[in-house]
């Protein structure tokens, strides 16, 4: 047990340590309350220091200055001098300017650019870094995303009050990116033309101190947008030139303004130096009276703002991408509405003729058959409408042109149809009344053989689902094209049909020749009117379309007035059995549909 003396020790050594401790705990409370004194009362001065020292580089924290920059650009581009010759030039040739066009085709408040701030800037030092733009120039395309009546889309568009439009006054990345965009998220690709050359001009040599091999680039990229589906619509506003040019006829949909837009390889003073054409406006050289008519461009307005609504019109036909089924919409025409004017629409006097438009119109849902391609091609018919709210391809055959017979321009016209139908996976319906292609000098000048054949490939080739209302006449090889492509074949024809080889017209001599001949010969030319006409009665008879109904040679006759009901059930199939399908295998890949 410790002794007395070893406690009081041990107590005395605790006594002492606790007291330092108090002693030590004090000094740092001084010295605390000592520092914060010191530093209050010169907190302004050393404050003050500081911002003396770094005056220079001081930046703002919330980066208002570099927001303040970008502000400033964007009011200048979308607040154009008036003074300036470019702007100046642009109004008064009667064109929008290219911010204005943009808010005339796009939903309000829809737009958001890409590359807002991308452009050549002149900048001004303030001081250290600091610096502002003195002068800016933005790119001559603008691109970015929008809506159109609610849908989302991408789109480019050309600002001709810069450098004319030309590929040297923008930067080709930006253009690029967008179609990247287009394809990634398998948005529409909306394109307004209004110059963009493919290399600038001739100074641009000057420039860069040299001259070089014309690139092409991005023309992967639009092909693949053409094959995948993803809409690509586009409008001339302007002088549409060299790869401006080949943008808008690459597109699924074109459309020219008639009071602005022209489209050509070159221009008027590079054609006077080729081909000493002297004199001609760009309208003369190719607008819309070229060609709106000749194929190159799909339709005609006649203004900007029509154009705009044409695009608009046609995107609502259409999916976003060939992986989906085009978009359906509420019908208010009843499917099972009857027609009975149609029933005397075909004349009964076979070389009468009758309106088309007047059938196409009837059948489909009420104001929704929107043509394309109608001044151009003329013995056909193409467009797009709906059956039951369902978006649907039409083709017809024009009995008021040539009597409808295929010419050249025309089996191009279906062709290119059935192509976009089928890249988009719209199923289509025929109303055909064909005599057989085009004959004659004119016909065989200008290969009508040749793009037949090349619609035969296409109907065949095609994958779409497609159905025939026979109008009328269904002869030759172009007959047998158009109502036999598919397996099984899915048709009805009218009482009015008639059908064969060759037309009587001329077929009937013909078959009989060495007949009529002999009687000719032996009797006299009046014998042989009279055996040819008995011939023809008889042939009158036979071609009754109720006895090739009997052989079941054609699968129905329906009563026209009935057609909508018909066409319309068929489309309904369509959509709930066939398209399903065919988009899985277009996303599996089992499906490649080929547009370019």
């Amino acid at each position: 047990m410790p002794d007395d003396s070893s406690a009081r020790k041990a107590t005395s050594s605790q006594q002492s340590q606790s007291q330092q401790a108090s002693s030590r705990a004090g000094q740092i409370n001084d010295h605390l309350s000592s520092s914060n004194d010191s530093s209050s009362k010169d907190s302004k001065s050393t404050s003050g220091r500081r911002k003396r020292a770094g005056k220079k580089d001081d930046l703002p924290a919330d980066y208002s200055d570099l927001l303040g920059q970008m502000d400033t650009m964007r009011k200048w581009a979308r607040n154009p001098s008036s003074d300036h010759p470019g702007y100046r030039r642009q109004k008064e040739s009667g064109k929008l300017h290219v911010r204005e066009r943009i808010a005339l085709l796009l939903d309000k408040k829809s737009f958001r650019e890409i590359g807002s701030v991308s452009g050549k800037v002149k900048w001004k030092l303030i001081e250290g870094i600091r610096e502002e733009p003195e002068e800016y120039t933005p790119f001559n395309n603008l691109q970015g995303f929008g809506k159109l009546r609610g849908r989302q889309i991408v789109f480019t568009a050309d600002d001709f009050s810069l450098r004319a439009g030309h590929q040297d006054g923008h930067l080709m990345e930006k253009t690029l990116y967008t179609e990247k965009m287009a394809i990634a998220l398998k948005l529409p690709m909306i394109k307004l033309c209004d110059g963009s050359s493919g290399g600038g001009s001739v100074s641009s040599i000057q420039k860069q101190g040299y001259s070089y091999v014309p690139p092409m680039q991005g023309f992967d990229l639009v092909t693949k947008q053409l094959n995948m589906g993803i809409p690509n619509l586009g409008a001339v506003l302007g002088p549409a030139i060299g790869l401006g040019a080949a943008r808008i006829v690459s597109c699924h949909f074109s459309v020219m303004a008639a009071d602005v837009g022209s489209l050509f390889n070159a221009g008027p003073k590079v054609v006077a130096g080729a081909t000493f054409e002297e004199g001609l406006s760009f309208t003369e050289l190719g607008g819309p009276a070229m060609h709106c008519t000749n194929g190159t461009i799909d339709n005609y307005a006649e203004t900007e703002a029509e154009a705009f609504e044409q695009i608009r019109t046609v995107l609502e036909y259409l999916p976003n991408c060939g992986t989906r089924i085009p978009p359906e919409v509420t019908c208010n025409d009843p499917v099972d509405r009857e027609s009975p004017e149609l029933r005397s629409i075909v004349p009964r006097k076979r070389e009468r003729m009758y309106n088309p438009r007047k059938i196409i119109s009837t059948v489909v849902d009420e104001g929704s058959w929107f043509e394309i391609g109608a001044l151009w091609g003329r013995t056909a018919i193409i467009g797009l409408a709906r059956l039951g709210g369902k978006p649907v391809g039409i083709i017809a055959n024009n009995a008021e042109v040539a009597t409808g017979a295929l010419d050249a321009a025309g089996s191009q016209k279906i062709t290119r149809h059935l192509k976009f139908c089928d890249v988009f996976n719209l199923p289509v319906l025929q109303f055909v009344d064909v005599p057989g292609y085009a004959i004659g000098t004119v016909a065989e000048r200008t290969a009508t053989m040749r793009w037949g054949v090349e619609l035969t490939k296409a109907y065949y080739t095609t994958t779409m689902p497609l159905f025939n209302v026979i109008v009328r006449k269904v002869y030759g090889v172009a007959g047998g094209v158009m109502v036999d492509c598919r397996e099984p074949r899915l048709r009805v024809a009218w009482p009015s049909g008639e059908w064969g080889s060759l037309p009587l017209e001329g077929g009937v001599e013909v078959g009989h020749s060495g007949e009529l001949k002999q009687i000719e010969k032996e009797q006299g030319l009046e014998a042989k009117q009279k055996r040819l006409e008995e011939l023809t009665t008889m042939y009158k008879r036979l071609i009754n379309p109720v006895r090739t109904a009997n052989h079941f040679s054609i699968e129905e006759l329906i009563d026209p007035a009935m057609t909508r009901m018909v066409v319309a059930e068929w489309c309904r199939m369509v959509y709930e059995n066939e398209l399903p399908e065919r988009v899985m295998r277009r996303v599996s890949g089992a499906l490649q549909v080929q547009y370019g």
